[in-house]
């Protein structure tokens, strides 16, 4: 003991073994000394980090100015700062936008150019131009101000909170033709939903404001209101959830919440090629559309979902990867009108068309009903998954007035839905992957919840010298709600799981049948969202010739 420098005191000689043992570790080896060390002996600098990292933090050309400033880690450089988090100040409602400088220096005081996560080069959307108040170092508990701080260093921005909501670049004011850094994909998804009222009606203002800071100080969570006018919280599972809501009503509202029970988000989706071509006549009688629907392939929607495959990708490139891979025909394959919902969703509208004048005119219109489409399905109003529709053939009237939005729109969206419905329609669920540390002899009350609650064991492994087990799992989301007290209760709290969201899987059982899961799940979001009893039928969406 002496040899290492450590001295005890008499307090801390009589300690218990296992205490006293924590106690000799902390003097010796003091984690915050020992993490620090490991980072600064062990990572490389920003310097070495950007110079192989700059080609995937940025979204444009790597032989701009922006990109070699970034590669180069170069002060002089123009500034290229991303915000990856914004932090609660002590000021209630306002936040520091925290981040990380990749090329230039940021200034107090400075003029900048705020790209948001929307942001698209050459639009306006989503993009502020406005003064930087104050420049911080985030020490901590403490932040140190200071008059600039130059790449390779993280900073906290005072004043800019308004124009971001979760993440954004931020460049000079100037730089009109930077593009911004790539935003960070996360590898869960908000997949369990609340409805949360307040239970003073006047408090409503205070909810629709405390819904907004939750979604700045959260880069996960995401808040939206339903056409009912319902406000839905969504997170990546049961604490996450009990996390956020516990915020918002003791920090950003200061009230109380009435909330839902939890909802799971499924996805709707087709096992098989549509039965048949599908017609749909526009409202004038004088456009008639005709198509089929067939599913993608699961490993197709995982690249789209992983941005492997985007509509922003060059065609030419894309058709290959799609040849390539998935065995696309070529043509069609370079004639991928939109992904939906939300522009970036694993549903393609493709058209397949052979020698139809005048198509260009109307395929904004096919997309507007596409992203409609996909984000409220026919089923119970939930997004699309996994679905291919092929535009077979169209005739339209020759007058441009009659093929408007207002007739193609609701025509293509009737089309969608009916190739839908005739491709045997299924839901899709959440499945989280469970990874369960126990003992040997908690492994039978481990085994007997995950049977009770669809679980399906992936496997299980020993850590060498212990008799500690770690199991794997698949568990879908909806029999994860109470299933880490079930399990202690079980096992005698000697079970410790952690989920995350891993991937979807059909929901099996027929959704026409009142009385099968999936059935059920139909008529319970149908009746929760206001919808009339039922899926609706096929013939609401097709026309005879």
């Amino acid at each position: 003991m002496t040899s290492l420098g450590i001295k005890l005191s008499a307090e801390e000689k009589e300690l218990p073994s296992k205490k006293l043992l924590k106690c000799i570790m902390q003097k010796w080896i003091p984690a915050s000394d020992a993490l620090l060390s490991m980072i600064v002996l062990h990572l490389p600098s920003p310097v070495q980090a950007q110079a192989y990292r700059a080609e995937t933090l940025y979204t444009g050309s790597m032989d701009d100015k922006y990109g070699q400033g970034i590669k180069n880690c170069d002060k002089s450089a123009p500034l290229m700062l991303y915000i990856s988090k914004m932090v609660p100040t002590s000021d209630k409602g306002r936040f520091f936008a925290f981040g990380r400088v990749f090329s230039g220096t940021v200034r107090t005081g400075q003029k900048s150019r705020i790209m948001g996560s929307n942001y698209e080069v050459g639009s306006k959307h989503d993009l502020n131009i406005k003064s930087i108040q104050r420049t911080v170092l985030m020490m901590g508990r403490y932040q140190e101000p200071v008059e600039e701080v130059p790449c390779g260093n993280l900073v906290g921005l005072v004043g800019v909170d308004q124009f971001i909501i979760k993440t954004a670049s931020i460049t000079d004011e100037d730089a009109k033709d930077a593009y911004p850094l790539k935003d960070m994909k996360y590898s869960v998804s908000p997949v369990v939903r609340v409805a949360v009222e307040p239970k003073n009606p006047g408090d409503l203002p205070k909810l629709v404001e405390g819904l907004k800071r939750l979604a700045k100080s959260d880069p996960l969570v995401q808040c939206t209101i339903e056409e009912t006018g319902e406000h839905i919280i969504a997170g990546a599972g049961e604490l996450h959830l009990e996390i956020c809501l516990k915020d918002l009503q003791e920090d950003y509202m200061g009230t109380e919440l009435k909330i839902s029970e939890p909802v799971v988000a499924f996805r709707e989706t087709i096992t098989a090629e549509s039965s048949s071509t599908q017609l749909s006549k526009s409202p004038n009688k004088h456009n008639r559309i005709f198509a089929k629907s067939e599913p993608l392939d699961d490993e197709l929607c995982n690249d789209i979902e992983a941005n492997k495959v985007t509509p922003r990708d060059d065609p030419k490139t894309r058709a290959r990867y799609l040849a390539e891979n998935y065995e696309w025909d070529g043509q069609e394959s370079r004639k991928i009108w939109a992904f939906g919902p939300d522009t970036k969703g694993a549903n393609l509208l493709v058209d397949v068309t052979k020698g139809v004048a005048n198509l260009a005119e109307v395929k904004d219109s096919f997309i507007a009903a596409w992203q409609w489409a996909t984000k409220e399905g026919v089923l119970c109003d939930e997004n699309m998954r996994g679905i291919r529709y092929n535009l077979e053939d169209i005739t339209m009237h020759a007058d441009t007035i009659h093929r408007g939005g207002g007739q193609m729109i609701p025509t293509a969206r009737k089309n969608y839905y009916a190739c839908q419905l005739t491709g045997k329609p299924r839901l899709q669920e959440p499945v989280f992957l469970v990874e369960i540390q126990t003992t040997e002899h908690a492994l039978g009350g481990v085994y007997s919840v995950l049977n009770r609650r669809r679980g399906i064991i992936q496997g299980e492994e020993n850590r060498p010298g212990t008799p500690i087990y770690n199991v794997k799992a698949h568990l879908p989301v909806q029999e994860s709600f109470g299933f880490t007290a079930d399990l202690r209760s079980h096992t005698g709290g000697q079970a410790f799981p952690q989920c995350v969201f891993d991937h979807w899987q059909v929901f099996s059982g027929d959704v026409f049948d009142p009385n099968s899961a999936p059935g059920q799940v139909v008529a319970k979001t149908r009746k929760r969202k206001g919808l009339k009893e039922g899926i609706p039928t096929l013939d609401n969406f097709t026309d005879k010739m």
